[in-house]
C-alpha cells in the first residue's frame, strides 16, 4: 500500500478535457457558391477547384446568421413616422416578411393605425376581418388556431389587420392595443406593429409602452430626415431616449433630391441611432399595391435584410417590459 507524505496535500482529480468538436478537428473548407462564374467553376470541376462565396454572398450569410439569432421571449418591435407618405407601412410590411421568411418561429405584422391603415391590403389583400373583432371576442381566445381566425396569412407572416371603417368611432384605444399586443405575444414571437402617424393618439402611447424596440422611417429630404430627426426628440422628451438610442432609421429612396447631401443625412443618424439602412427606390414598391417579396430588386431586398438583422441584434437584450 503506497502512502503520502503527511506534508503532502491531497490533490484533486484533474479535470476530464472537453470533447473535441468538429469545427475543431476539420481543416476550413471555402463554403460553395451560390451563383456566377464561382458557381458554374465549382460544378463544372465537381468542387476540386472551389473559389469560395463572394463577397456579397459572405454578407448575406452573415446578415442571415443575425437574423436568426436566439430569441428568448416575445419581442415587439414599433415602426413609426410622425410624417406620412415615407413608407412606413412598406417597412412594416417588408420587414415582417423578412423575419418571417428566414426564421423558423411565429411572426406578425398588426395595424395599430386608428385611421383605415392599409396594412393588410399591401400584403394580402384581406381586411374583412380586423382587431376590431378580435377584441371583441379576445375573452373567448384560448388557442393558436383561435387566434388564427382573426389573421391573414402573408408567406410565413401573419396579418391583423386595423378597423378598416373611420366613421365607426371606434378609435383604437391604449388599452385596446395593450390587450391585443399581450394575448399575441402568447402565440407569436415577434410583433411588429405598423404605427399611425400621430405621436399623441392613444395606441401610440400603448405602442410605446409595449415596444422593445423601434424603427423610425423618414426619407433623405429636408421634410422626410427633419421629421424622422424630431421624432426622436420627441421619443426623448417624452421618457423614452433608451428607445431613440437604440433605434434604427430607414431612409426610403422613394422620395429623394440631389440638392440634398444624402452623407450629411446619414451622419446625422447615425451619431444619434444604434442603425441606418438606406432602402433604394423600387418600382413593386412605388405602386403602393400588393408586395411580392419575388418582385423586389436584389438591392431592395438586401436592404430589408439588414434591417431585419440590425432588429435580431437586440432579440437577446430585453430592455423594456
Amino acid at each position: 500500500m503506497t502512502t503520502r507524505p503527511a506534508d503532502q496535500p491531497d490533490r484533486p482529480p484533474a479535470p476530464a478535457a472537453p470533447d473535441l468538436r468538429e469545427d475543431e478537428v476539420l481543416r476550413p473548407r471555402a463554403e460553395r457558391p451560390g451563383s456566377g462564374w464561382r458557381r458554374l467553376l465549382h460544378d463544372v470541376t465537381g468542387g476540386r477547384v472551389n473559389p469560395g462565396r463572394s463577397d456579397v454572398e459572405e454578407r448575406r450569410a452573415e446578415l442571415l446568421e443575425r437574423v436568426r439569432g436566439r430569441l428568448p421571449g416575445a419581442h415587439r418591435v414599433a415602426v413609426m413616422s410622425v410624417k406620412g407618405g415615407v413608407g412606413k407601412t412598406t417597412v412594416a410590411a417588408c420587414l415582417g416578411l423578412t423575419l418571417a421568411e428566414h426564421r423558423g418561429d411565429r411572426a406578425v405584422v398588426l395595424d395599430a393605425n386608428p385611421d383605415a391603415g392599409t396594412l393588410a391590403d399591401r400584403l394580402t389583400g384581406d381586411s374583412r376581418v380586423t382587431v376590431r373583432e378580435l377584441l371583441d371576442d379576445i375573452d373567448r381566445v384560448a388557442t393558436w388556431t383561435d387566434v388564427s381566425r382573426y389573421t391573414s396569412l402573408a408567406g410565413r407572416l401573419q396579418v391583423l389587420a386595423s378597423e378598416q371603417d373611420p366613421a365607426s368611432g371606434d378609435a383604437f384605444r391604449r388599452d385596446e392595443y395593450e390587450r391585443v399586443c399581450d394575448l399575441l405575444g402568447r402565440y407569436f414571437n415577434i410583433i411588429v406593429t405598423d404605427s399611425g402617424t400621430g405621436l399623441v393618439h392613444s395606441a401610440m402611447e400603448g405602442t410605446l409602452a409595449r415596444a422593445d424596440s423601434v424603427v423610425v422611417v423618414g426619407a433623405p429630404t429636408v421634410d422626410g430626415a427633419g421629421r424622422a430627426s424630431k421624432t426622436l426628440d420627441w421619443l426623448v422628451a417624452h421618457g423614452h431616449d433608451d428607445l431613440a438610442r437604440d433605434a434604427v432609421v430607414v431612409l426610403s429612396g422613394d422620395r429623394q433630391s440631389p440638392e440634398v447631401d444624402a452623407g450629411r443625412v446619414l451622419e446625422h443618424f447615425r451619431a444619434r441611432v444604434r442603425g441606418v439602412v438606406e432602402v433604394p427606390h423600387d418600382p413593386h414598391l412605388a405602386t403602393g399595391g400588393r408586395i411580392d417579396p419575388d418582385r423586389l430588386r436584389p438591392a431592395t431586398a438586401a436592404a430589408f435584410l439588414e434591417l431585419a438583422a440590425l432588429v435580431a441584434d437586440a432579440f437577446d437584450v430585453r430592455r423594456r417590459r
